[in-house]
């Protein structure tokens, strides 16, 4: 049976903000170190990553790092009541080695080289973070996780956050049993993901909103390219599949702008209302002009659309919100290991 969520209850206080949100507060600048490697490939004013043959959906520049930092900031809000709003999986006090894949601009790697000095964290993405320092325990490579892994040491945890449409469907299977295989016997894996589309509880978002048909436009769009944004309806069932066990799943709800009653929940609405507009030619550009409908998208025609939809993310009488799960999963014990071969075993004989 499908869980059912609250709903979320609309600040009566807000109706005051006729002239919508303001993320002026909301700023910040990031610097990329220059490589070749770092200069990418330039596409519609944006650059994308150009270590694999196969492109890939989302660019890789300082607008885009500056997103990832914003979206970082709402899930450690959303999660600043839990003992550890950085993750749920129960790796103990003094893990040893932990791999964050896709790490985008590393922040994630580094809170959490800095929660656990006695781990070496790693950080692997097709193209390096924009980083000036880092804690001495923490590592970021470059690499493409499709490869063969030739990292040596076992992990004790393995992290992936907004990773979809990174893959194709064998991408996933084949990144999923690789993760297995280099996890310690006990060790655990967690993927957070969004749902790309956008939903209200009170009807305030509607049919003629830009927003109601977004994220199934770009749902569309990624199936056309053979990478689809449904990640977070697959994550769970390809985790198990690949042997994982104990697996547990949270669900949220993320504001788009300040409008919740809930004093959480409006200030990760306020900081995701941030993130978006960050983000929304990344996101938008590239699906558009490659794999838009009824034909690709020119470069203007995605900048007037998005102008559309930034004016309603500025509407505070649309009451958005989009999705989220959580999903975290244990490799087997040695223990359960034994039993569950030599429960094979018995099934398979003669």
């Amino acid at each position: 049976m499908e869980e059912k969520m609250e709903k979320i209850v609309v600040d009566p206080d807000f109706y005051s903000m006729v002239t919508g949100y303001d993320m002026d507060d909301l700023q910040s600048d990031t610097t990329s170190i220059a490589s070749a490697i770092a200069r990418g490939r330039l596409e519609n004013g944006r650059r994308y990553q150009a270590i694999k043959e196969d492109d890939y959906w989302g660019p890789s520049d300082e607008q885009q790092f500056e997103a990832f930092e914003i979206g970082h900031m709402v899930f450690l809000v959303l999660d600043h009541e839990q003992p550890n709003p950085l993750f749920r999986a129960p790796i103990g006090k003094s893990p040893k080695n932990i791999l964050d894949i896709g790490t985008g601009q590393g922040s994630w790697a580094i809170d959490v080289a800095d929660r656990y000095p006695s781990a070496t964290v790693r950080g692997v993405d097709i193209f390096p973070p924009p980083v000036l320092w880092m804690p001495p325990n923490c590592i970021f490579e470059v690499d493409d996780v499709l490869r063969e892994w030739t990292w040596r040491e076992p992990f004790d945890f393995i992290h992936m956050r907004l990773l979809y449409g990174a893959f194709a469907p064998d991408g996933w299977d084949t990144l999923y049993k690789q993760a297995y295989d280099a996890l310690e016997p006990g060790g655990w894996i967690e993927q957070m993901e969004l749902d790309v589309r956008v939903y209200s509880d009170d009807g305030s978002l509607k049919k003629e909103h830009q927003l109601y048909g977004w994220g199934d436009m770009f749902i569309r769009c990624s199936e056309r390219a053979g990478r689809s944004l449904r990640t977070h309806e697959t994550m769970r069932s390809a985790i198990e599949k690949a042997g994982f066990v104990d697996v547990h799943e949270e669900k949220y709800k993320i504001p788009l702008g300040p409008w919740p009653r809930d004093t959480t929940l409006k200030e990760a609405g306020h900081i995701q209302y941030a993130h978006w507009n960050a983000a929304l030619e990344g996101w938008a550009m590239w699906l558009l002009t490659h794999f838009g409908e009824p034909v690709p998208w020119k470069k203007e025609e995605v900048h007037v659309f998005l102008a559309k939809v930034r004016a309603e993310l500025k509407n505070p009488h649309i009451h958005a919100y989009e999705p989220a799960n959580r999903v975290w999963a244990r490799k087997p014990t040695k223990e359960e290991l034994k039993a569950r071969e030599a429960i094979i075993k018995i099934e398979t004989s003669p």
